[in-house]
């Protein structure tokens, strides 16, 4: 059963769910103006829901007030525009702390990443997320699921006991366990979304969900756009054409475990002189033949 006060944002979610990167200066401290560049830049092409302090704006990287100016600034320029599913999470208190505070900014809805804490016990994995839940019972509230180990039926009472955990951002990379954990879970209960971006929305698509994550979209939203458009339409032949043309880009962020996940995408937009292209530690800048690599591969993008 789905929950009706929560409609716009369960709309938003069945989307593109773009993740902004968060562009640093050269002395390593926020690029706030380039960082407005990049958000208007995803809203004017056409994107309604952002996700600052996702893995790909670098979360587990910022300091917390650094995460607070990412959430405000986002919020400012999405007013009106889009919708805002703020990532929140670590230990309890600062992950309630953040959820309010992303409220207080304006955002409509919290994405709860996935506990750090090495013991996740199933019944700890319902507590943690209901707390936050009920911390902010009217913002839309997102799991992040990346634990394969996780059933469906967790969430199915994880829902029973707050309404407003009205999706899940499903990022274990296996179609057929994702099939069945959201029926397990509830298919109509909650928005699915393909946590695992473009290289996985079309096998996710065909099994339940109605949404995509998109780092991609931060360098080309209309590909994103475009990609969106015919796994509704069910045209998979042109969905996968243009799958073939983004594949070894968002293979080469998907190597090694994600180890360059958002550097990929920071040397696009290098290459397009919208930011530079640092990142912080434990990520790494790409050596130079890879960088000629995604210059190459954007080329025919038209960005």
């Amino acid at each position: 059963m789905s929950t009706p006060e929560f409609t716009a944002p369960r709309d938003a979610l069945a989307d593109v769910v773009a993740i902004p990167v968060t562009p640093f200066t050269a002395d390593d401290t926020l690029d706030i103006a380039a960082h407005r560049t990049l958000l208007n830049r995803l809203l004017t092409g056409g994107i309604r829901t952002l996700t600052p302090n996702g893995n790909t704006g670098e979360f587990y990287a910022l300091s917390p007030q650094e995460r607070s100016a990412v959430v405000e600034l986002t919020c400012e320029e999405a007013a009106g525009r889009a919708a805002v599913l703020a990532g929140v999470g670590l230990d309890l208190p600062t992950a309630i702390a953040s959820a309010e505070q992303a409220r207080a900014a304006g955002a409509q809805m919290v994405m709860v990443h996935q506990p750090v804490h090495p013991y996740v016990s199933p019944d700890g994995w319902v507590d943690y997320h209901r707390a936050i839940a009920d911390a902010v019972p009217d913002l839309g509230v997102v799991p992040y699921v990346r634990n394969p180990h996780l059933g469906g039926q967790l969430l199915a009472r994880l829902g029973e006991l707050c309404p407003n955990v009205i999706g899940v951002k499903y990022a274990v990379p296996d179609a057929t366990r994702f099939a069945a954990f959201a029926r397990d879970a509830g298919l109509e209960r909650f928005v699915w979304i393909a946590g695992l971006a473009e290289l996985y929305a079309p096998s996710y698509f065909a099994v339940g969900a109605t949404g995509f994550t998109s780092g991609l979209a931060n360098v080309a939203p209309a590909l994103s756009l475009e990609l969106l458009a015919e796994l509704r339409a069910g045209d998979w032949p042109s969905a996968m054409k243009l799958w073939a043309r983004i594949r070894l880009f968002e293979e080469l962020r998907a190597a090694q475990q994600s180890a360059d996940n958002v550097t990929v995408v920071k040397e696009a937009l290098a290459a397009l002189g919208l930011c530079r292209r640092d990142i912080r530690p434990p990520s790494r800048e790409l050596p130079l033949d890879q960088r000629e690599l995604v210059a190459h591969l954007i080329s025919g993008w038209g960005t």
